[in-house]
């Protein structure tokens, strides 16, 4: 009479020789409700890994040196080492004679191409109804070419210095009356060119800063870079867009990640060269400078027999796969040998043709551990 599952499935206890075989038998319809799977054993391949050392770096394409473009003196400094920022986000604000000067300046051409449109409009006007000379004329068209060569050379200098479009747009709104020079003219505000961390600060309050001056280092770390040190005798087996495990350390954080980049150049010092790989970082896992270890298949090896790695159960501290007999399911000890991710070959304890559980073998343990707990009581 077979017992109703998920209750503890029938245990039967028997000798052969000095060593007892332990098992368990079940129903069809208790296999398929506690999704239980019965695979016969065979030959298969093993897929072949490579492991390489590794450090995390900083994804150089997303790290940017900011600098003010001009000479000024600290007014604000608005972040600090570690601060996150947004793209466009102020980071330090600075007063610049020279800013203020190439402001003045732009005003001024601006004005005058104005003025000079002005007159042109005027003495157009006469020249056609015969009023003034053709010479006059001439010389006012001239004019207007020249300052409008003033206002975009004006322009175009403001530009470099980093003043945007948008600002430019707004200076043009405005007389040099209704500026005041120090507090706006002067005035030049350091922004994140992307959204990013503050990895570096070299600017304090009050302090004269030069244009090419590295002030802040910005570096966005929502991707990194894991350089992966590769022998010659590896490189064919290591290529660009392969996926890659990458791992720190026994208990460490884990991920995914593919090879952007292999360096065909072999260093002369060391004799290795790298593989670059490309690391999903938006959770902060990953920190610049962690030595970590990367895994890529490499390749596959046929075996005679292999099963799955959810197969196997420690029972007395050794593995066993319950192996389906007559009278029900044996946890039969077996030896092991070469292994992936997945599976792993069988040296002895299986023969090819068997049949075993290839998932839920669990199940089959928990009601043998309950069995032999009830046989001692």
């Amino acid at each position: 009479m077979e017992l109703p599952f998920p209750a503890r499935g029938e245990v039967h206890e028997h000798e052969a020789g000095r060593q007892e075989e332990h098992i368990v038998r079940l129903s069809a319809d208790q296999l398929a409700q506690n999704g239980i799977r019965v695979e016969t054993a065979g030959p298969g391949q093993l897929a072949t890994n490579l492991n390489l050392p590794g450090q995390v770096m900083i994804n150089t394409d997303r790290l940017a040196h900011v600098v003010p473009r001009v000479a000024g003196v600290v007014r604000e400094v608005k972040k600090t080492l570690g601060d996150g920022v947004k793209a466009g986000e102020v980071l330090a604000v600075i007063d610049s004679r020279e800013l203020a000067e190439a402001r003045a300046i732009y005003l001024v051409a601006r004005e005058r191409a104005a003025l000079a449109s002005a007159t042109f409009q005027r003495k157009e006007s006469l020249w056609k109804d015969q009023i003034t000379s053709k010479q006059l004329y001439q010389e006012a068209k001239q004019a207007l070419a020249v300052a409008r060569v003033e206002e975009h050379t004006a322009e175009q200098k403001l530009l470099a210095m980093g003043i945007s479009l948008r600002e430019l747009e707004a200076l043009t709104h405005h007389s040099l009356e209704s500026l005041h020079p120090h507090e706006v003219l002067g005035r030049y505000d350091i922004t994140a060119p992307f959204s990013g961390t503050i990895l570096e600060r070299h600017i304090t309050l009050g302090e004269a800063v030069e244009s090419s001056a590295s002030i802040f280092l910005l570096g966005d770390l929502n991707t990194v870079w894991v350089d992966l040190s590769v022998y010659p005798k590896d490189l064919s087996a290591v290529r660009t867009g392969q996926t890659v495990s990458i791992r720190a350390g026994e208990s460490g954080p884990e991920a995914q990640g593919k090879i952007i980049h292999v360096q065909p150049l072999v260093s002369e010092e060391t004799r290795r060269t790298f593989a670059r790989v490309e690391v999903d970082n938006r959770d902060g896992r990953w920190q610049p400078g962690l030595f970590v270890t990367g895994r890529l298949q490499s390749g596959a090896v046929e075996v005679p027999l292999r099963v799955g790695r959810s197969a196997l159960q420690t029972i007395q501290n050794k593995p066993v796969v319950f192996v389906q007999e007559a009278e029900g399911f044996e946890a039969r000890p077996v030896t092991l040998g070469r292994g992936d991710d997945s599976q792993v070959e069988i040296v002895e304890g299986l023969k090819p043709g068997e049949r075993y559980v290839e998932s839920g073998s669990f199940i089959l343990k928990a009601e043998l551990e309950k069995g032999e707990a009830e046989h001692e009581h």
